[in-house]
């Protein structure tokens, strides 16, 4: 069993690596870390790969990932020689996922250490920084802690950037609806969000979407009092579609036709339980295309 105690920031924030643009932890560590063998743990993986859907979760190295990955980290001989298997990065948002597939004590308070080191080092490591542009992926794991995290730290901070993934924890209220909001404000025509559970509250969010903005909202039912909310709303600010969509479990805010973002909870609930959102690279048209 893992010894929490002996579970630091910085015996985390060394198993992070930047890998195609995005901060992730290799199975191997995730194991040692929980307490059980790397088998086990993509084993787990395997039997509820539906809560790993894409390489937002969850990705494999290749083979030349895994060979500049080998030859930047500090391992001995013999531990060289039972490396043969390419190992799986695990995110954020995927580590979040692991320690529900886990199901143990040791996971989920593991899984919490790991959640406060990411967001640590997200202010000068986030995988959408320009400043990163010029480093390889793997080698940005040699960096130093104090003199060239310092660096990036002042590089980042001359930079308003916007992350592509994170969490919100449970009391974040206000950052979470700044972080929605500010994805409203910036939309230049058009906004569609998939939503199951929605009330007047979302409408009073969107209030703040730039005039002409389009919004759609798909929802799986739209009760009398919705309805009656959304007619006072369309009299006074620039109209609201809601169509019935029963088709959808997650949600996902569309912008402008181009960006999608996966958001782990209602947006009515927005911080007041622990959620994810994570920008996803995808096919936005064909998205679209089966909603109408």
């Amino acid at each position: 069993m893992t010894d929490l105690i002996s579970v630091t920031p910085e015996t985390i924030q060394n198993q992070i690596y930047t890998i195609r643009g995005k901060q992730v932890m290799m199975d191997r560590d995730l194991a040692v870390l929980y307490g059980v063998e790397t088998r086990v743990l993509n084993q787990a993986v395997k039997r509820n790969i539906e809560r790993f859907p894409d390489e937002n979760f969850i990705f494999r190295l290749d083979n030349s990932e895994f060979k500049d990955w080998r030859s930047q980290i500090v391992i001995s001989n013999s531990d060289k020689q039972g490396l043969r298997h390419i190992p799986f990065c695990f995110t954020e948002v995927g580590i979040v996922m692991l320690s529900a597939v886990l199901r143990s004590t040791t996971a989920v308070n593991v899984s919490i250490k790991i959640t406060h080191a990411f967001v640590q080092m997200r202010r000068f490591l986030g995988e959408n920084a320009d400043v990163f542009v010029r480093l390889d992926n793997v080698e940005r794991k040699q960096l130093k802690a104090d003199e060239n995290f310092e660096k990036l730290f002042t590089a980042l901070e001359s930079n308003d950037l916007k992350p592509k993934q994170g969490i919100f924890y449970d009391g974040q209220v206000f950052d979470a609806y700044t972080f929605v909001a500010d994805l409203v404000r910036e939309a230049k025509q058009s906004i569609v969000l998939i939503d199951n559970y929605i009330d007047d509250t979302i409408l009073r969010l969107f209030v703040k979407r730039q005039n002409g903005v389009s919004l759609t909202i798909y929802t799986q039912k739209i009760s009398s009092q919705l309805a009656l909310d959304l007619q006072k709303h369309n009299a006074q600010y620039d109209p609201v579609i809601i169509k019935q969509f029963g088709q959808a479990h997650d949600r996902f805010l569309i912008v402008d036709e181009t960006t999608v973002y996966h958001i782990g909870a209602s947006l009515k609930d927005l911080g007041k339980k622990w959620f994810a959102f994570s920008k996803i690279d995808l096919n936005v048209t064909e998205m679209l295309a089966k909603l109408t």
